[in-house]
């Protein structure tokens, strides 16, 4: 059986990311590995800091003598980035969506979900409901676990050839963003976005509607027919 390695810690994107793929797959997170190292994410696009940590977690792990995580042939690692782009906000939050409210407090690490909604109805006072479109954007990073090369091996060339071979996927889910927050359900910016087609936010929705139409579930679309397809 295929081993999935999330590269995160947040049990939210866990239970949507085996809520999506199904049961077909062992699926592990950073939880199972609390050593592995942080990743500084400074890159500039949702790409760029999703190859970042799927590299750097397999890295990590085809280092990790005794890692027990199966065949090397059978371990992935799937890391995503992801995040709100509002148009007029000329596409912010992007990739701060999890620290937006932090950057103004001098705080290191994330936001707490209220604040960073709360600074997002603040951009947005007076901006009215039609010039409030957004789009939830997620790009996922798949990355081979593969043996260590020869000892003498430099491990930025290996870095590099672990960039090589990882494999994109990318999903957006268009909508708009409204005065307050409705629904308790989902996490983040989710009880403010409502996606098109629908009157209710992401925070209102069923989870099974949401795992339909999310930017993640899109790019776990493409991501699933391409491992199906491998398997085939």
């Amino acid at each position: 059986m295929t081993i999935l390695i999330l590269a995160t810690r947040n049990e939210n994107k866990v239970a949507e990311i085996r809520a999506i793929l199904g049961i077909g797959y062992n699926y592990r997170s950073l939880a199972d590995f609390p050593d592995a190292p942080e990743v500084i994410e400074d890159a500039n696009t949702f790409a760029g800091n999703a190859t970042r940590k799927a590299v750097a977690l397999a890295r990590w792990l085809s280092a990790k003598e005794g890692a027990p995580v199966g065949q090397s042939h059978n371990r992935l690692v799937l890391a995503d980035d992801s995040g709100l782009e509002v148009d007029a906000l000329n596409g912010e939050p992007g990739v701060h969506s999890a620290r937006f409210a932090a950057l103004d407090m001098g705080r290191p690490g994330n936001s707490t979900d209220a604040e960073n909604r709360l600074k997002l109805l603040h951009l947005l006072r007076d901006i009215p409901l039609e010039k409030r479109t957004a789009r939830f954007h997620c790009v996922l990073a798949l990355t081979p676990i593969v043996d260590l090369p020869w000892p003498n091996a430099s491990p930025v060339c290996y870095g590099d050839e672990l960039e090589m071979a990882t494999q994109l996927f990318e999903g957006c889910c268009e909508g708009r963003i409204i005065f307050e927050p409705h629904g308790t359900g989902g996490f983040g910016y989710d009880p403010l976005f409502v996606p098109e087609g629908y009157s209710e936010t992401f925070g209102e929705l069923p989870q099974g509607a949401k795992n339909k139409l999310s930017h993640r579930a899109r790019a776990l679309s493409k991501l699933s027919k391409h491992l199906t397809c491998k398997e085939c």
